[in-house]
């Protein structure tokens, strides 16, 4: 099961916020992570992990569908590395 923004919301409310502020929380981090990426630089969150923003050339693909070639176009993708601290705490290290 996939931690939901909902979720997010419900565990800082329980932190003593009210509801609506912690809506406004959750929705202002998450505005200024997506600004950020919009700009082309990374978010870093120590502990964490780092979200990069990534160039993707041009290259040539395949539609799985029907097996057609297509030429897949140029674009930015964003990709996440986790920090060392969440890789052991995952694996039961930490």
């Amino acid at each position: 099961m996939a931690l939901t923004k909902n979720d997010i919301v419900t565990k800082v409310h329980a932190l003593g916020f009210t509801k609506n502020k912690s809506v406004k929380i959750i929705e202002a981090l998450l505005e200024i992570i997506k600004s950020t990426l919009e700009k082309g630089e990374d978010v870093l969150l120590s502990g964490f992990g780092k979200f990069c923003v990534k160039q993707k050339n041009k290259r040539r693909g395949r539609n799985p569908a029907t097996g057609d070639d297509l030429i897949l176009k140029e674009r930015k993708v964003v990709t996440f590395k986790c920090s060392g601290k969440l890789r052991d705490k995952i694996n039961g290290k930490g």
